[in-house]
């Protein structure tokens, strides 16, 4: 195995157990939403709060929208930014390639 293939094999290792081990620490755990968890911790400190603004597809569609939805756009919002993400990468490996040909 050459140097290369070395390091992104240990790299892969890496992830994967940087991935399990939360979950072996922390088997039979909760595994709860940060909006749940600032909706119960203001609820706590003011009983009576009122929010001062709404979702705006809920506003425009005057209802709560499924969970599907929910998902939906959520999986949107995290494929536009791996989008980004890797076109950087790609343009950034494309320009040091072109660079040292032309």
């Amino acid at each position: 195995m050459s140097k290369n293939t070395k390091i992104i094999v240990a790299l892969i290792a890496l992830c994967i157990v940087l991935t399990v081990i939360p979950f072996v620490i922390s088997s039979g755990s909760e595994f709860g939403g940060a909006d749940d968890a600032a909706g119960s911790v203001v609820e706590e400190l003011s009983p009576g709060y009122e929010p001062w603004a709404a979702p705006v597809l809920e506003t425009i569609l005057g209802g709560e929208l499924p969970g599907e939805t929910e998902s939906l756009l959520f999986c949107l919002q995290a494929a536009i930014g791996s989008g980004i993400l890797f076109y950087g990468f790609g343009y950034l490996v494309a320009r040091k390639k072109y660079s040292k040909e032309g």
